[in-house]
């Protein structure tokens, strides 16, 4: 059987909202947002091109194929009318490997993460939205608020704004408030902290009470940098890392333990997860959902694509980084996480992103992409960094940058051997991000490669 599939723009979380909740009772249709259109002209007739076929998608035959303007959406320019009768969402991703997929998600694998996550948490809340809604981690705000029966406070569609959260944050009203958050917008809110303090104590110590007000803020979507997190906890804010993806619903991992009935194991070094939050597969790719979902004694399981490990005593799990993220530097296997662990580790580089670039000698090299400028040489003594040991200035000399680069190499090469030492330094005015907040770094490779 099967249920139809409607596409929505994703520029009206709360409209959103309230289609989520027939779709997880079964009354209304599957649904499948997208990206918010720019507010200009063209791209407002191109927002139509969205919204009609979800119309037409409710009297059109089974197999029938709906057009999606592709300005709105970076996938193949058709969705089906119709998706299998257990689908609740559908979730366009790239997730880490840049290739286009859609994942099945069903009413149960959504409630079951929603009420994991509140036993994890201590309780149903009320949330603040800071995510877009078409990204799996905006959605299970909506269905948490949904489970908890709570209006979520609502941020504008469009690039994050400290100002808009403190604001939205003042108007949550619940005894437990949350949100959701990937790194960048993390540090952005205690950077903004920071810039109020200079001028204005007590404005910045409202900011910081209502951080400090969050029962927790949820932060994933990609590895935190330690400096954050410690930057976080120095300050009194409760930061919860979650670990999970698409298909696994959101994440199933708080701060590395799973959640409600999830179980992490490793396979050849790979996560594997099985539990209640699964995906049901991927629309109309039979060969990729064969390829990552699989059935062991009756128990399916996620392969995720990620190294990790899983403490024998704890049950901790810890991510290592992505299998396929890895390059041949000089005949040795690289992994590109891996080295940009260590980077972050160092003092004024808990922004860096290393990529991995072509090289005549080496084949393929490690390199390290930093914001800003950096002229402050930091010291390697194999600790943890302070958040706060580098000064930016506008020009760094080659000579900093060569020291820079010298301590860099030392380091990785201490903790990973010589074939994974960075080749050279990156410098960019910022670090480019997807709209997910996370790092592009396809855009940095192509900048390490060709310099634009």
């Amino acid at each position: 059987m099967t249920r139809m599939l409607r596409v929505v723009p994703a520029d009206r979380p709360l409209v959103l909202l309230d289609l989520l909740r027939d779709a997880l009772d079964g009354r209304g249709d599957a649904l499948l947002p997208v990206p918010s259109p720019a507010p200009d002209p063209a791209v407002s007739r191109a927002s139509s091109a969205v919204t009609r076929p979800a119309r037409l998608a409710r009297n059109g035959a089974p197999g029938a194929r709906v057009p999606v303007a592709a300005s709105v959406s970076p996938v193949p320019a058709t969705v089906p009318a119709t998706v299998p009768d257990g689908t609740a969402v559908v979730i366009e991703t790239s997730g880490s490997t840049g290739v286009p997929k859609r994942v099945l998600l069903g009413a149960a694998a959504l409630r079951a993460s929603a009420a994991a996550s509140s036993a994890a948490l201590g309780g149903p809340g009320q949330w603040l939205l800071a995510l877009p809604v078409h990204y799996v981690a905006g959605v299970q705000v909506l269905a948490r608020s949904l489970a908890a029966g709570t209006i979520p406070c609502v941020l504008a569609p469009g690039h994050f704004d400290p100002a808009a959260f403190f604001a939205a944050a003042t108007r949550l009203t619940a005894p437990l408030r949350y949100t959701s958050l990937v790194p960048v917008q993390l540090a952005r809110l205690l950077d903004a902290v920071d810039a109020a303090g200079a001028a204005d104590q007590d404005a910045a110590a409202g900011m910081l009470a209502l951080l400090r007000r969050f029962t927790a803020i949820l932060v994933g979507g990609q590895a935190m940098p330690p400096a954050l997190l410690a930057r976080a906890a120095s300050l009194g804010i409760t930061v919860v890392r979650t670990y999970g993806s698409s298909e696994t619903a959101g994440g199933c991992c708080y701060n590395g333990r799973p959640i409600g009935d999830t179980v992490v194991r490793v396979v050849a070094g790979e996560l594997e997860i099985s539990g209640s939050v699964l995906a049901d597969g991927y629309l109309d790719d039979p060969l990729r959902t064969h390829d990552r979902f699989t059935e062991e004694n009756g128990v399916r399981w996620y392969r995720t694509g990620d190294l990790g490990e899983v403490d024998a005593v704890t049950g901790l799990v810890r991510v290592l980084g992505r299998a396929d993220n890895v390059i041949i530097s000089g005949g040795e296997k690289v992994s590109l996480d891996a080295v940009e662990r260590v980077v972050r580790g160092l003092p004024g580089f808990s922004a860096a992103v290393v990529v991995g670039a072509t090289d005549a000698r080496w084949g393929q090299v490690p390199v390290v992409a930093i914001p800003g400028a950096h002229d402050t040489v930091p010291s390697w003594s194999g600790g943890e960094a302070s958040p706060r040991s580098r000064t930016a200035v506008p020009s760094p000399s080659p000579q900093a940058v060569a020291a820079q680069l010298a301590v860099v190499k030392e380091a990785v090469a201490s903790a990973l051997g010589k074939a994974a030492r960075p080749n050279r330094l990156l410098l960019v005015a910022e670090i480019p991000v997807l709209a997910s907040g996370k790092p592009d770094r396809r855009a940095l490779q192509r900048l390490a490669e060709t310099g634009s």
